[in-house]
């Protein structure tokens, strides 16, 4: 078998090994679990120490990127997985309907659907519940970035690349696309990374600040355990709120401007987040 030429191998190896735009960035998703057991009742926020119990950073802000960090510590779980993270609607409809958008329930939807009933299950071992809960935090803040959630053929912004002047060098594995100032990345990294890291804010610091606004916030509505509806608001954003620039070229400018979203979209989804494990973990 003819050997690979070894820059061709080294390629090839770091496409496997590089994060894919599947998520919040780290700093997103620990967003929304710091905020959301910040309104856990105490029987929940009892209940999620007994299942984090062991864990590295046993808070629902430190297990908030288990599900991306399945890439690195079990391959075959993440390529398992990794439609969990999102659900694709048809051009021109934001409306869910279960067996075309989301077949075997292998989407976000009903992965938040699914591992709930885990997490409510207390027959089952402490283990399966302990995934279920570090999924749900996670999947819950996936379903509130509205490029996860879209109804354009580019997989989510993935396919829309962009031109990003920016000082916010990026992660590791991106860094040989950063010249001069400018990033070469898609709309998805945008929203995934760079909206909120271009803050310069540490997680801690970005949760207190965002805690210090009214809450709940309004744009959460009424209590609502249904993550297809949640779903839906995410793919009415896109074209509502222009997330698509009209050039391909950006800088901070857009980020400005988009930020306001961006937070709001972790405010929302920490507070349902929160809902949730009330209503799933309290007697």
């Amino acid at each position: 078998m003819r050997r690979l030429p070894l820059l061709v191998f080294l390629s090839l190896l770091s496409s496997l090994l590089a994060p894919s735009a599947l998520a919040w960035s780290n700093l997103g998703h620990r967003l929304v679990g710091d905020l959301a057991q910040r309104h856990l009742t105490p029987a929940a926020n009892a209940r999620v120490a007994e299942l984090l119990a062991g864990e590295a950073e046993p808070s629902l802000a430190g297990v908030a990127s288990w599900a991306d960090d399945l890439r690195r510590s079990d391959a075959d779980a993440f390529k398992k997985t990794a439609s969990w993270h999102y659900i694709n609607f048809p051009v021109g409809t934001c409306a869910y309907r279960p067996e075309r958008d989301c077949p075997d329930g292998n989407c976000v939807v009903g992965q938040i659907e699914r591992q709930r009933a885990i997490l409510a299950d207390r027959t089952l071992p402490l283990a399966t519940r302990r995934d279920a809960l570090k999924f749900l935090v996670h999947l819950v803040g996936d379903v509130h970035q509205p490029l996860h959630s879209g109804n354009r053929p580019d997989k989510g912004g993935n396919g829309f690349q962009i031109s990003l002047r920016t000082d916010l060098k990026p992660e590791a594995y991106a860094q040989k696309d950063y010249v001069d100032g400018v990033m070469g990345t898609n709309l998805h990294s945008v929203w995934d990374y760079y909206l909120l890291a271009s803050t310069g804010l540490s997680a801690p610091l970005y949760a207190n600040r965002l805690a210090a606004l009214p809450w709940p916030p309004k744009a959460a509505g009424r209590k609502s355990p249904d993550p297809a509806a949640w779903a839906g608001e995410s793919c009415k954003l896109v074209d509502a709120q222009r997330l698509y620039p009209k050039s391909h070229k950006m800088d901070s400018r857009y980020l400005d401007a988009q930020r306001p979203l961006a937070e709001r979209q972790v405010e929302v989804a920490a507070k349902r987040l929160a809902d949730l494990l009330n209503a799933t973990l309290t007697d």
